[in-house]
């Protein structure tokens, strides 16, 4: 795989520097950049993909919204990252009925590009304060939990994926497998 240019988007989550470093340590050209970029200041990146990190609330996701809608790289949206994802394209997103972070298994429906050799669970730490209520229209569903119906899913067309986890914590199991299959992706697109 060539060395890519992943841009990991800060939406104020208290993880996005550990998404950062996460990439950094497999060897990816990244970088930490506002969510108030415009779009064209995003593209002058040429980067291979994007990560939208988690954050407090969306009223703090910035230009996330227009990224999704104009920029043709794969995107990973992790927790409000996920959510945004699911509000972009006609879904709903609300408050869960378990929040803070906790462990929390998550049963894997399909074993899709960015969830390739995970086996049929995995136990990750996530946060449901929010959660997606109602996935878009078209999307696929890639997991769930007892917590929440839609803990990842994917656009039916384009390389846009969402989990509700955090792939980039000790505690998720396959986090770092999550990040390579995503880095996968990007390189193939």
């Amino acid at each position: 795989m060539e060395e890519l240019k992943i841009l990991v988007v800060n939406n104020h989550g208290q993880f996005c520097h550990l998404i950062h470093r996460t990439v950094r340590d497999l060897d990816m050209d990244t970088k930490i950049v506002s969510n108030t970029l415009s779009v064209d200041e995003i593209l002058e990146e040429e980067p291979q993909g994007l990560i939208l990190s988690g954050g407090p609330t969306m009223d703090r996701i910035g230009n996330c919204r227009e990224y999704v809608e104009n920029i043709d790289v794969p995107i990973l949206g992790i927790c409000l990252g996920h959510q945004l994802i699911a509000k972009t394209f006609g879904g709903e997103y609300g408050t869960g009925n378990h929040g803070g972070y906790a462990s929390i298994d998550v049963e894997i429906i399909e074993k899709n590009d960015i969830l390739k050799g995970f086996g049929s669970s995995i136990s990750t730490w996530a946060s449901h304060a929010d959660e997606v209520t109602r996935m878009p229209d078209n999307f696929l569903k890639l997991a769930r939990s007892q917590y929440c119906e839609t803990e990842a899913m994917k656009h039916p067309e384009r390389p846009i994926y969402g989990v509700q986890w955090h792939p980039e914590v000790a505690h998720t199991e396959k986090g770092e497998e999550l990040f390579l299959n995503f880095l996968e992706i990007c390189d193939n697109y």
